[in-house]
């Protein structure tokens, strides 16, 4: 099969760094060439970054945009190193007999879920703060970082998904919250399965203490937290994002840091990612941002990596590998 084959693995900082035995088989196949790329790079031009390239595994960024088809040459395989596909245009792939497959949600859902959490609570607790100060010798100025708890508190998790569910089940019957739910794609009992309560999203805003975003990015969601929405909250409000950074408009997050209806934030993620150290969100202390790393736990990328090498193996023999968001395609047996 060598020689056959040219995978890219594109914008990923972790695929076959931390396991390397999954781009060791990823070379039994054929060439593989790593490409880091802008996140913004238009269709055309990364089409003719990955010319000659006919399996992919691809990060969150760039876009594989109906652009991007037109002028790509063969291309069997988009392996998502992830599990959310809202970078991939599904109809164009069909069009252009391109499988796009994802990793199945379960891998990430521990991780993830758990990341969220551990991020909210370092901003309620004030925990890198208290740290930084430790490291400055001033162990006696502790009193000011005087946080809240999490334990008993209201909660709404907006996406009662995957990584949701997760969300509200570590919250309900680890930290004894009052779950409110909202996913207009799931039923009563399939949300309080998970120890949460269906509501409305009006009535999550206006009841919550903390607000956890989880949910998939699409066209009807994007910035759905914005300034209609945030004139409904609690005063001194959290909230915590590892989802995608356009659920939220950071126009308005901003103004409601600086007005202190928002008393803190973190967030996993970014609108435009990369982030870089003159993003407006750092200027206040009381946030918290991590580089995308909630999927970023050994077990979790261990899965993640074979899924792919094991999607690109089967690419290579023509069967269609496991959990496709776009299975269409003339390649296949």
């Amino acid at each position: 099969m060598s020689g056959k084959n040219r995978i890219a693995i594109v914008n990923s900082s972790s695929f076959g760094k931390i396991f390397p035995k999954h781009l060791e088989r990823l070379h039994k196949l054929g060439e593989v060439e790593s490409f880091t790329l802008d996140s913004k790079i238009d269709g055309k031009a990364l089409a003719e970054k990955l010319h000659g390239f006919n399996m992919i595994i691809a990060s969150v960024t760039p876009f594989f945009t109906k652009e991007f088809f037109e002028h790509k040459d063969e291309l069997k395989l988009i392996a998502r190193h992830g599990i959310g596909y809202n970078n991939v245009d599904l109809e164009a792939a069909k069009q252009h007999n391109t499988i796009v497959t994802i990793v199945p949600p379960l891998i990430e859902r521990d991780a993830v879920a758990e990341n969220n959490v551990t991020n909210l609570l370092s901003v309620m607790r004030k925990t890198n703060l208290a740290y930084q100060s430790v490291k400055k010798d001033k162990w006696d100025e502790r009193a000011q970082f005087v946080g809240h708890a999490l334990g008993s508190k209201t909660v709404g998790v907006i996406g009662i998904g995957n990584i949701g569910s997760r969300v509200a089940e570590i919250l309900h019957y680890g930290f004894r919250c009052e779950v409110l739910g909202y996913d207009p794609n799931k039923d009563k009992v399939e949300i309080e399965a998970f120890g949460a309560k269906k509501v409305e999203l009006d009535e999550l805003l206006e009841k919550a203490d903390i607000i956890c975003l989880c949910a998939s990015l699409n066209d009807e969601n994007y910035h759905m937290l914005s300034k209609e929405e945030f004139s409904k909250m609690k005063d001194a409000v959290y909230l915590s994002n590892t989802a995608r950074g356009a659920l939220i408009d950071d126009a308005a997050l901003i103004h409601e840091l600086q007005s202190g209806k928002v008393v803190g934030f973190a967030t996993d993620v970014l609108e435009v990612e990369p982030g870089h150290s003159d993003h407006p969100y750092l200027e206040f202390e009381n946030v918290i941002i991590t580089p995308h790393t909630s999927a970023y736990t050994m077990e979790c990328l261990e899965g993640m990596g074979n899924k792919c090498a094991t999607d690109c193996e089967e690419i290579t023999k023509g069967h269609l590998p496991k959990s496709a968001v776009q299975s269409v395609s003339s390649y296949l047996k």
